[in-house]
Formats: C-alpha cells, sequence, structure tokens
C-alpha cells in the first residue's frame, strides 16, 4: 500500500528464487489524486536506484521514469488514491542474494518511499 504521507507499508518484500514469476498489486489507501500524490512500484537494483529515481523526475508523467531503461526490473502505472494497479514480472533476472531496491518514481518520493526486495 502506499498512503498520503509518502509511505509504502512495506519496507521490505521477500521472493523465492524458485518462484518463476511475481505479482505485486499496489493499492492507494490515500484520497489525493495521481496528478498530486501519485504512486507507483519501481524495482532495480541497488546500484542503479538513486539514478533511475533521478532520472525519472526529468522524465516526468505519466509514470516519471525514462523510457526503454534497461535498469528498471519492473514497474507499474502511477494511481492516485482509492485506485490499485498490479503487474506481473518474471524472476529470472533477479538472482538470490542480489541488492534490490524498490520506490515510488514521482518527484520526490524515492527518498521516503522505497524498500528492499530480497531473492532467498
Amino acid at each position: 500500500d502506499g498512503n498520503d504521507q509518502i509511505q509504502f507499508n512495506q519496507k521490505e518484500l521477500r521472493v523465492s528464487k524458485s518462484c518463476k514469476e511475481v505479482t505485486l498489486t499496489l493499492k492507494h489507501v490515500g484520497q489525493l489524486a495521481a496528478n498530486v500524490m501519485g504512486h507507483n512500484w519501481v524495482l532495480t537494483t541497488t546500484a542503479d536506484y538513486q539514478a533511475v529515481a533521478t532520472a525519472g523526475q526529468g522524465a516526468g508523467p505519466p509514470n516519471y521514469l525514462p523510457a526503454g531503461d534497461a535498469r528498471i526490473l519492473a514497474s507499474t502505472a502511477v494511481i492516485g488514491g482509492g485506485q490499485s494497479v498490479s503487474i506481473k514480472f518474471d524472476t529470472a533476472k533477479l538472482n538470490a542474494g542480489g541488492d534490490y531496491t524498490f520506490f515510488c518514481s514521482f518527484p520526490g518520493h524515492f527518498v521516503l518511499m522505497n524498500g528492499k526486495l530480497i531473492v532467498e
């Protein structure tokens, strides 16, 4: 979940390397519109996190992500209060023990809205 206080409800997500595909659903439990307090869920390696988040600020709407950027391992659309969005992604690109960060790429949100994805 993401809320109007610029927070995810999870700081850590775990997935087994034996999973071939992950389905993630992001719910925006706040009330503000996407153009004011939009949230998405983006996955990169931790090494790429800051650079992708910064590039996303310049990319602008609708998703605040650089188009076609291979550093983005998975991402959802930006949603507003009361909305939800799901994504399925292949875990073949993820390594057990790898260092992965998920975050919201809406301008300024990545500083507070981020966490670790742990592949076990």
